[in-house]
């Protein structure tokens, strides 16, 4: 055996240092080496977020400030007199049904790719918002432990899923509507996406004062019906078997919901369809993902889906059970998936599939999947990559598509506590 009398850690930005007195015999001078090596991995990780509160807290701060003066906006501010719903009710309609030329007062039509330009908005709009200000001001509140943060989200959070008067009803029953065939569809439920860093920033949220134990459980009440209608209703089981980017949207929402109200037998599940689906029938040999370059716009796809498959990754990896890490015997995983997409993002000249029919140039931003990759991989060429990528994109397009924007939820957590405000 080997005996530790003690640890000290210092951390600030920039740097961690760690001075360990220790009595080692020297037959087990091989124990000691990989001793050294795990805390020298604990060192790169507590750099790595240093360095990201670095880059996120004026970019958070600043947003966050701004956000202390918006009104929560639900889904009950506004209602489609096409919505077959009430005004409680969630609704939106596919992106790429048109008007028959043929029938101008028929059924609409598909044409894949192309955004109808008078679609009906302003809900996807209030929750992407919600979004944005509850991840942001979470962030905020992780960096700065400022109640007021804190107690901001929770109003936006008490508004959308606890008060009577304004609380959005917890199914997706009017999702993606087709005007003259659908009142809603099953892949409506990718809408939610965007729920995924609202239910993080609830579960970092408990820590803080401002957020009452009972608003607590009321939250995670609204998420956990939620979540069984999703997992129960056709709806959702038809979305969460479809094979392509919606399945995986399907486990991205899920896992974060599942992971705030402790639903591991959802978790287990996901961390299954992940290796058996979205690994072994969805991903080819390159890496790539065929259901997404065939579609009309296979660049934005691929680099939405990876995106995904990052975030179910992050959410629902366990140190016995980890994504990251798992590889199927001819060597498909998540790293491969990088390794397809990142040249690129690097160099979006060098795509050699057909260019997007529709939002080419506004693609690539500050994608996720380069972060966590980076971090998780050890490789500085994604985090060069990510870092100079744009943070906080406008084009709705490609807002829509890119659920999570706020990775001080993710990469840090709680743990943010250990370096922040150290040199910052």
């Amino acid at each position: 055996m080997f005996w530790l009398y003690h640890t000290q850690w210092q951390s600030s930005f920039g740097e961690a240092h760690v001075k360990m007195n220790a009595r080692l015999p020297v037959f087990h001078t091989g124990i000691a080496i990989l001793l050294c090596l795990w805390l020298q991995n604990i060192r790169a990780e507590i750099l790595s977020r240093s360095d990201l509160i670095a880059i996120e807290k004026p970019r958070v701060l600043g947003k966050a400030d701004e956000y202390l003066d918006e009104e929560p906006r639900t889904v009950t501010s506004s209602q489609c007199e096409r919505s077959a719903g009430g005004l409680h009710d969630y609704y939106s309609e596919g992106d790429y049904w048109w008007p028959d030329p043929e029938n101008p007062e028929g059924p609409f039509i598909r044409r894949d790719g192309e955004t109808y330009t008078d679609l009906f908005l302003d809900h996807r709009l209030a929750m992407i918002r919600l979004s944005d200000i509850v991840g942001c001001l979470t962030s905020a509140y992780l960096i700065t432990k400022d109640e007021r943060y804190a107690a901001h989200a929770v109003r936006h959070l008490e508004a959308w899923f606890v008060k009577n008067s304004t609380k959005m009803n917890p199914n997706l029953l009017y999702g993606q509507a087709i005007q003259g065939r659908y009142e809603g569809r099953s892949i409506g439920i990718i809408d939610t996406l965007h729920l995924t860093e609202v239910a993080r920033g609830a579960k970092l949220l408990c820590s803080s004062q401002s957020f009452s134990v009972k608003c607590q459980a009321q939250v995670k009440q609204w998420f956990r019906t939620y979540l069984t209608w999703m997992n129960t209703h056709e709806y959702g089981v038809r979305e969460k078997n479809h094979p392509n980017n919606h399945g995986v949207c399907w486990s991205l929402q899920a896992a974060s919901f599942a992971d705030l109200v402790g639903d591991e037998e959802i978790l287990q599940w996901i961390r299954e369809q992940f290796k058996s689906v979205y690994l072994q029938e969805m991903m080819d040999d390159s890496g790539g993902f065929p259901a997404e370059l065939a579609r009309t716009k296979p660049y934005g796809y691929s680099l939405f889906v990876i995106d995904a498959m990052a975030g179910v990754a992050q959410v629902a990896s366990t140190e016995g059970n980890d994504l990251w890490a798992f590889q199927l015997p001819d060597g498909r995983g998540m790293h491969r998936g990088i390794e397809f997409i990142v040249p690129y993002i690097e160099d979006k000249s060098s795509w050699p599939y057909p260019k997007d029919i529709m939002y080419w140039k506004e693609w690539p931003v500050r994608h996720p999947s380069l972060l966590f990759a980076g971090l998780r991989y050890e490789d500085a060429r994604y985090l060069d990559i990510w870092k100079n990528l744009e943070a906080d994109p406008e084009t709705f397009e490609v807002k829509r598509n890119l659920p999570l924007r706020h990775p001080l939820l993710w990469v840090s957590g709680n743990e943010v506590d250990s370096v922040s405000g150290a040199g910052l």
